[in-house]
């Protein structure tokens, strides 16, 4: 199994292109409140030599439709990341697939994701603080999410960094991985060695795991 690889909170074309360079599948901006807030604009520019099979993802939270819908048109975005209490029916309205993003604490129940099985490309797995619709750098225990890859395809996030991805592979089998701040420099500056590292221990995770 090849596990995918997002690098997220992208703020410029140069850390674009290092982790097109590096082998990441997805990028993403966030264009929602956060330290690495971008607005469509930004976002458009830090794209701009983001080759076509590298997939697009704009991070939003509870935001308008009409706001989505022009982010989807002016970057040219792949897919939608709703990290906030959107709803089935505004998924399935989205002009673009839509990752839904569940923030797993000790409440999680597994059963929330069930009305978004039909609406929605894969869901993310992120760490839940009371403070942060994400972007936390803290990891959940990924125990209380196995087995769950066969209701949905899997995104795992939440403090994934280059020492602790390739055990989130091994427990988890996700469809893919998202990081953030575990490949920065400081924020809004990615790492070129720590994104290296990070797609190289997911392949290995991967030549693990196995087919």
């Amino acid at each position: 199994m090849r596990t995918r690889v997002k690098i997220c909170g992208i703020t410029s074309a140069e850390d674009a292109a290092l982790a097109v360079r590096a082998g990441a599948d997805a990028v993403g901006v966030v264009l929602a409140e956060s330290p690495r807030q971008m607005s469509i604009d930004e976002a458009a520019e830090a794209f701009v030599d983001v080759p076509p099979p590298v997939a697009r993802i704009g991070v939003f939270v509870d935001a308008p439709a009409d706001y989505v819908e022009r982010a989807v048109e002016q970057i040219g975005l792949t897919a939608v990341q709703f990290h906030g209490s959107e709803t089935p029916e505004m998924c399935a309205a989205t002009p673009a697939p839509v990752i839904k993003a569940f923030r797993v604490g000790t409440e999680f129940d597994v059963e929330a994701m069930e009305p978004f099985r039909e609406t929605v490309a894969a869901v993310l797995l992120d760490t839940y603080d009371s403070q942060s619709s994400g972007g936390t750098g803290k990891t959940f225990d990924w125990q209380r999410t196995a087995g769950l890859s066969g209701r949905a395809p899997i995104i795992l996030a939440g403090g994934l960094n280059p020492i602790n991805v390739g055990e989130a592979i091994r427990t988890l089998h996700p469809f893919a991985v998202d990081v953030s701040s575990g490949v920065e420099e400081r924020p809004r500056q990615k790492d070129r060695f720590k994104i290296e590292a990070f797609v190289a221990a997911v392949r290995e995770a991967d030549g693990e795991v196995g087919p």
